[in-house]
């Protein structure tokens, strides 16, 4: 008898629980209001990548909770922080406890107001840019092409955030090659190691940076977080070459401020810029109106 009845509870716990996705092809047709607040809360989605045995490099421990960046290193005006960002190790834990980990050596700084070349510019708000409004560390990821995906941090200023541009790769290597080969053409060549996240879109894919990622908490979010690394040499980040940004030539002067950041001589960056090298060197890298911009006060229009 006793069988029996939790044969019955069992078929009426199954009968009494929704089925997941039946009806996903229309969520579509739902508009739902959100508040401000709402915003702010993390995005919840489910990840899979590659199994692949847990890796814990040489390079940290179980108590590198101790390096994580909390929410006043994300305070910083935006091209402060795109150079902040450089030596940083970006984390990324996955479903079965793999943590990848790698440094970012390449950044952009977009300030929102008018920088032409942002998503924010002029002040413009969408569903889509959201998160550069939300408090500095807000993640921000968008797609390009309709399939690649591009990583962002908001920073301080209205509308304004860093791009991450490119990455070393420190940790999880074997894991990252398998999820870059799965977007790749079969029987093409194995990935080397400094090109697995050697362009934005790259970089998403080798740490599996998901679109519903958008809005979440660099700061406090449980599977993607930043890091000191307690092994960069500190001379290495005092080489950093400021450049003009890539892909943004339509958007004229806009186009030629030096707001790309890289570690000079660095084999992980996307795109060298000799020119901007060369000036840097001798020091002649911002006009006044990027100091300007540095501070904060960007004007709006």
């Amino acid at each position: 008898m006793a069988g029996r009845k939790r044969k019955m509870l069992a078929t009426a716990v199954a009968a009494a629980t929704p089925e997941v996705n039946k009806h996903k092809n229309h969520t579509t047709d739902v508009k739902l209001k959100v508040s401000p607040a709402e915003l702010k809360k993390p995005v919840q989605c489910e990840q899979n990548v590659p199994s692949a045995e847990t890796e814990r490099s040489h390079y940290f421990t179980k108590t590198d909770l101790q390096h994580r960046l909390g929410q006043d290193f994300f305070n910083q005006p935006c091209i402060t922080l795109a150079k902040a960002f450089l030596g940083k190790v970006l984390v990324r834990r996955c479903a079965d406890g793999t943590e990848l980990r790698g440094r970012i050596v390449e950044t952009e700084a977009y300030l929102g107001g008018e920088d032409r070349a942002s998503h924010s510019a002029g002040g413009k708000r969408t569903e889509r840019n959201m998160a550069m409004f939300m408090k500095p560390g807000t993640i921000y990821v968008y797609p390009i092409y309709g399939i690649y995906l591009c990583m962002n941090v908001s920073s301080e200023g209205e509308g304004a955030a860093v791009l991450l541009r490119s990455l070393e790769p420190l940790q999880g290597q074997p894991v990252m090659r398998q999820l870059r080969a799965a977007r790749r053409r079969e029987g093409a060549r194995q990935l080397k190691d400094k090109e697995l996240c050697n362009g934005p879109s790259k970089l998403c894919q080798a740490l599996n940076i998901p679109r519903c990622f958008d809005r979440q908490d660099l700061a406090s979010d449980p599977e993607v977080w930043l890091e000191k690394d307690p092994n960069t040499n500190p001379a290495e980040l005092c080489d950093i070459v400021s450049a003009p940004r890539v892909g943004i030539e339509s958007h004229g002067e806009w186009a030629k401020k030096p707001w790309r950041f890289y570690l000079r001589g660095h084999p992980c960056v996307s795109v060298v810029h000799k020119e901007a090298e060369r000036q840097s060197q001798s020091g002649n890298v911002m006009n006044a109106s990027d100091v300007q911009a540095d501070t904060g006060h960007v004007k709006r229009i």
